[in-house]
């Protein structure tokens, strides 16, 4: 009987953003959109969704004028993270 060898599973695009922002600067808009192929407003939706599904997110202002604010997971649901 041959044996069939299953593909790995494939990375989700909210997958994609959690990982992102979870790193300890975050991601930007820009960071998110080149990701996961979205538009600006996709993205936005996507952090709603995960804001929806029990997830802290914080929005740090630029740091430089001109700059972009970057977003970061702070909690998550029952505290994972």
């Amino acid at each position: 009987m041959p044996t069939s060898r299953l593909a790995p599973p494939r990375e989700t695009k909210a997958a994609i953003l959690r990982k992102l922002l979870a790193r300890k600067n975050g991601a930007d808009l820009t960071d998110l959109q080149l990701a996961t192929d979205w538009q600006p407003h996709s993205v936005r939706a996507g952090l709603s969704g995960l804001k929806k599904a029990g997830y802290t997110i914080d929005r740090a202002d630029a740091a430089k004028p001109g700059g972009t604010s970057a977003y970061r997971i702070t909690g998550g649901p029952d505290g994972a993270r």
